[in-house]
């Protein structure tokens, strides 16, 4: 079994980003709709800093960024971007500690992964970092430090909380297939060996000192077996995008104790069905697998399939409470 097989994670929770731009609305709506796994949201409507990168660069350690027209490029010393963005993280941690008073139980933080934020940056002459074998290092190293302050920061605020660390790592896929476009469009950056990628997430992970750590992809082909090995405690992705050729990795992943968060709800604005519809298709990939029904809600954690930044306010609230009564429609009724 895996080492955080038995972490008490909760039903239901959210991927990390919200609608609009008020940080204490967000976590009154984050906090309110999810009582057993509330998460510190993320407003990207603000604008640069407020976006993933953006808001994980600002917690890099002797490492800076800046926006350019391109992206997010290194810099030489902490700018108004990386002091914009820091400042969005502590006005979001400041609302998060004032709705979660008292609170005992699990909290999930993202931030993104270190491969993603490798694709994203930007070296000074333009490439990614993911050019550069020595700046992934070094990126790498500063990600876990950053890390690491803010798990202590989010800790002393809401010192009842056993916190989950979240790595957002959309590009991982692309990262490993060697299909991250150079900046001029025309090549691609050569695929990372898989057994770097591991180690280096292992290490990131590590982070975390024992804590349960999940990485999001909302990718297909989600890297199952090289996550599991690389030590995250859950693996969270779109449901949606699974295929049958993914169930022998998710039957061993269960049976290893790696959780699974999956995507039921869509992230954006749709009519909702009945909850215990939302999670017939979980119900199938069991019943396939061959896996113990009672073992669903000791396995499953349910999520919208990505952050609701493009949804309004209330289809947020909706799909958050959506993703409870779908949770409670499996551990009810597994079969």
């Amino acid at each position: 079994m895996s080492e955080n097989s038995e972490f008490r994670f909760g039903s239901a929770t959210g991927v990390g980003s919200m609608p609009g731009g008020d940080a204490r609305e967000a976590a009154k709506t984050v906090t309110g709709s999810l009582d057993d796994f509330p998460f510190l949201a993320e407003l990207p409507a603000r604008g640069p800093g407020a976006d993933m990168i953006g808001r994980t660069a600002g917690m890099l350690v002797e490492l800076y960024a800046r926006v350019e027209p391109s992206g997010w490029r290194f810099g030489d010393r902490p700018g108004r971007d990386t002091k914009r963005a820091r400042s969005w993280l502590g006005e979001d941690l400041d609302a998060l500690e004032e709705f979660t008073q008292g609170y005992e139980g699990t909290l999930k933080v993202q931030a993104v992964g270190p491969w993603t934020l490798a694709a994203a940056l930007e070296l000074r002459n333009g490439e990614s970092a993911l050019s550069d074998p020595g700046a992934c290092r070094d990126l790498a190293g500063s990600l876990a430090e950053g890390l690491r302050l803010h798990l202590e920061d989010v800790g002393r605020r809401v010192p009842g909380a056993e916190i989950v660390l979240q790595l957002d790592e959309p590009s991982l896929v692309a990262v490993l297939r060697g299909q991250v476009p150079t900046a001029s469009g025309y090549r691609t950056h050569r695929a990372v060996d898989r057994q770097v990628a591991e180690a280096t997430l292992r290490d990131v992970v590590g982070v975390h000192g024992g804590g349960p750590v999940v990485v999001h992809s909302c990718a297909p082909d989600v890297p199952f077996a090289l996550l599991r090995r690389a030590g995250v405690a859950a693996i969270s992705f779109d449901f949606s995008l699974l295929t049958e050729r993914d169930d022998d990795v998710i039957g061993e992943a269960v049976e290893a104790g790696t959780r699974l968060f999956a995507g039921v709800i869509p992230g954006v604005d749709v009519p909702l069905s009945d909850p215990a519809g939302s999670v017939m298709g979980v119900r199938t990939l069991w019943r396939r697998l061959g896996l113990r029904p009672g073992l669903l809600a000791e396995a499953v954690t349910l999520t919208p399939s990505c952050g609701l930044a493009g949804a309004s306010p209330d289809f947020a609230r909706r799909a958050l409470a959506h993703c409870v009564r779908a949770a409670r429609s499996l551990a009810d009724n597994p079969e």
